[in-house]
């Protein structure tokens, strides 16, 4: 099981992966959906995309997996990709909405 402190560290860590095409960080924009240990401490990344389209999608995952991957406590890292529920500007935090110009 994985406590808070690591699942901080973990956010942490993703707040430095920037979606290329919006230069805001994946955690700001509301991309990460959970993030799950398990006995082995292999982690798993439930996350989305701004758009099912999008062209980066391998190149987000890599820098997820880049991120995580030298951290001790893990052992393996996996990106499950979703699209549900779809991603929507409410899920992005206040300071990705000023980054953006993105208005309520």
């Amino acid at each position: 099981m994985m406590n808070e402190q690591l699942k901080e560290k973990i956010m942490e860590a993703l707040e430095e992966v920037e979606d290329p095409e919006l230069g805001v960080d994946i955690v700001n924009l509301g991309l990460v959906y959970d993030v799950e240990m398990d006995e082995t401490h292999n982690v798993r990344i439930t996350m989305t995309l701004t758009s099912i389209g999008c062209p980066l999608a391998g190149e987000i995952v890599e820098q997820v997996k880049n991120k995580l991957s030298p951290m001790e406590e893990i052992n393996e890292v996996d990106v499950n990709i979703t699209f549900n529920p779809p991603w929507g500007k409410e899920r992005m935090s206040r300071l990705a909405k000023i980054a953006l110009n993105v208005t309520d």
